[in-house]
């Protein structure tokens, strides 16, 4: 076990800091939703669709109830509400300082693909998406850390990762820097608040393990996690898999790596952060539908992808930024964890209608 991990508290020590889609441990009182799996709304009875452990976590409250609430996060006031995702994720929205202006980016969408077009693997569009991006950004600390972990990966899949020294403390400069932001802070706040972490260190010690931990997508090697494969892309059997970062997109395309096709989705935003779904090939290998926040700082992007993740791990997440409606859809690694009820993040990304 690594030293930091001892960091985690005595409420949190069983790993209880997410919102699991088949329990209703951390739900009760949470709105009913026809995504989810099971439910733990105070219908559900009727309606005999409540998950196994209702009665465990959502019953009347007696002394076992209260011994749990004693031990951290389990009790209805700890449930994230769909109105609460709203509200701080206006929050976030709101603290995205680093975020770029309206004149540091200029994109040229060109052409919007019909959803029968997204697969045929046309270059319908002539010219980059990119037509200009002020990299005055990139020496911001949160970007100039997190361009440092962009080369740090082998990109196929089923491949062994070596981790060196230097990419463990480019990962934990990367993590630092953006936890100094007001929107991570807020972020913590917001988790602290409904029992998840009892402290910043706490929280940043998982977050290293579930966003940059390895684990197995092939052949039984740790050539994979949720950093890299949504933030750095992979290749899998002979398709971009992941790969949702406009600055990634950005970098590869000005090199000539990257040849942007066409978009199927433009978001509704008149400024940064805004969203495409997009289609593209990276290196001879394609990607039908690439989602992607433009313009957004990394700390956002992370922060956001973290919330749904912990909050509404392999369902849709509703969020709102700047008034206009959004969706993230996450999934976890089933495959394996990093201790009790703790699971690597598989993927995030924006839901592009």
């Amino acid at each position: 076990m690594k030293p930091w991990m001892l960091l985690v508290g005595v409420g949190m020590a069983l790993g209880y800091l997410y919102t699991a889609p088949d329990s209703c441990k951390g739900r009760c009182e949470e709105p009913y939703s026809e995504e989810d799996e099971c439910h733990c709304d105070a219908e559900c009875e009727s309606h005999y669709n409540c998950c196994e452990d209702y009665y465990e976590h959502c019953g009347e409250w007696d002394e076992e109830a209260a011994r749990r609430h004693a031990e951290g996060f389990s009790s209805s006031h700890d449930a994230v509400t769909d109105e609460e995702l709203l509200q701080v994720s206006e929050q976030l929205y709101g603290a995205d300082h680093n975020k770029a202006r309206p004149q540091d980016i200029t994109i040229n969408p060109q052409y919007r693909a019909a959803p029968d077009e997204t697969d045929d693997q046309e270059d319908r569009s002539p010219r980059p998406l990119y037509a200009y991006v002020n990299e005055k950004l990139f020496s911001k600390p949160t970007y100039a850390s997190f361009i440092r972990l962009l080369d740090n990966y082998q990109r196929a899949t089923g491949r062994e990762e070596e981790v060196t020294a230097e990419e463990l403390m480019e990962q934990d400069i990367f993590l630092r820097e953006v936890m100094k932001t007001e929107l991570m802070k807020k972020l913590f706040a917001f988790l602290h608040k409904k029992n998840r972490y009892g402290s910043e260190q706490e929280f940043l010690a998982d977050l290293k393990e579930m966003w940059f931990g390895l684990y197995s997508r092939g052949n039984g090697e740790k050539d994979s996690s949720g950093f890299e494969h949504v933030f750095s892309g992979e290749i899998k059997k002979g398709q971009v898999s992941g790969f949702h970062n406009w600055i990634r997109f950005y970098l590869l395309e000005k090199q000539g790596l990257v040849n942007y096709y066409s978009h199927n989705y433009d978001g509704p935003w008149d400024t940064y952060p805004d969203v495409l779904g997009l289609q593209f090939s990276w290196d001879g290998f394609y990607k039908e539908v690439g989602s992607a926040f433009i313009g957004c700082s990394p700390e956002f992007e992370f922060g956001v992808y973290t919330l749904c993740f912990i909050a509404r791990p392999g369902r849709a997440c509703h969020l709102s930024l700047g008034g206009h409606s959004i969706s993230i859809q996450t999934y976890t690694w089933t495959k394996s964890t990093y201790g009790p009820g703790k699971k690597y993040i598989a993927t995030a990304y924006v839901i592009s209608p």
